[in-house]
This record gives C-alpha cells, structure tokens and sequence, in this order.
C-alpha cells in the first residue's frame, strides 16, 4: 500500500488510490472510484462509484463526492461543500441511470459550504466562494459568489484577484504572472 488510509476509514474493493495519498478519520472510498497521488481526503469524507479524482486534490472535512464528478489535478474542496449528481431527485423514483456529470477542471477552488448542482463544470483555476449555489457553468479563472452565484470578477493561478486594465492585461501581484482578458476568456501570458 503506497498511500495512508487512517483506521477509522473505510475502502472498498476495486478502487485505485495513488501514491502518497492521505484518506482520514471516518472517510469512506466506494467501490470502483480512482484517486490520484498526493491527494489529501479529509474527516467524514465519501467518495462515491465511478468518481475520478485528479494528482494532488485537496478534500477538507465533511464533502459528499457523488458518482458523476470528476476533479481534475490540483483541485480544492473545501468544508462541507456540496455536489448535486441528479436534477430533480425523489425519493420513490430511481434516477441512478440520470446522474448529471460535474467537472471540476485543473486548479479550481470551492469555498466552504458552496453547492455545485449537477451538470454544470468549473472552469481551470476558478473560485467559487464561501457558500455560493452554482447553478451554470463556471468559466476559467472566474470568482463566483452568492445564491445563486454570479460572477464578480476574476482570480489568477495563485488565487489572487485580477485587476484587468483597459487594454485587457492584469498581473498577479504574488506571482508576477501575466493575464489577458480578451472576450471574456481569461488566458494566462507565457513569457518568451
């Protein structure tokens, strides 16, 4: 075993956890999901059938991970926040042949206590705040906050607000890393 799985947790059969990856007290990994390397699972953790979960995700405390999404490497989910995996559930009609893929691309953040309703995909380096309700696709490096979540500007790799100037450049002040806005795309500038 290349990853540490604390005593109190629970693995199932046929799942793939990856090197140097830390599963906590009372988390439980279902069957048939892969988890990547250095990935840190949080307390009273649930990661669902079929979920896919990237190199170097970061789960803190008390998140649900429902069969349907996906997390691309680097991503961060923070306390108890929420995905949805079917549209309009009941309790007595069986939807599991409905459930709604979420994708949660490289780098993004998910603040406490936010829920992402099924089917709608955060973009690279996105950040969703604090108990935001996502109910439509995030775009790449976009901050959404509030119920339901709207977009109020935009944040750089390092998670620092982005200041665009009239010619649609703005510069991380952390990392120094250079951005254009261009049509309401977001790309970062590599230098030459």
């Amino acid at each position: 075993m290349d990853y540490f799985a604390h005593e109190t947790s629970i693995i199932d059969e046929n799942c793939n956890i990856g090197k140097d990856t830390k599963i906590w007290h009372f988390s439980h990994i279902m069957s048939n999901c892969t988890i990547g390397e250095k990935c840190n699972i949080g307390q009273n953790v649930v990661v669902s059938p079929q979920v896919i979960l990237g190199n170097n995700v970061k789960i803190q405390n008390n998140v649900s991970i429902y069969t349907g999404v996906i997390c691309e490497d680097d991503v961060f989910l923070g306390p108890s926040m929420v995905f949805t995996n079917v549209i309009n559930p009941r309790s007595a009609v069986n939807r599991k042949n409905e459930y709604a893929q979420t994708v949660v691309k490289k780098g993004a953040s998910i603040g406490a206590n936010a829920t992402i309703v099924c089917g709608h995909d955060i973009g690279e380096y996105a950040f969703i705040g604090a108990g935001a309700v996502v109910t439509k696709t995030v775009p790449a490096y976009a901050l959404v906050v509030g119920n339901p979540a709207r977009q109020i500007g935009w944040m750089s790799e390092y998670g620092q607000r982005l200041e665009f100037d009239s010619f649609g450049f703005a510069f991380c002040k952390e990392s120094g890393d250079n951005y254009q806005l261009i049509n309401g795309i977001v790309k970062k500038i590599t230098k030459v």
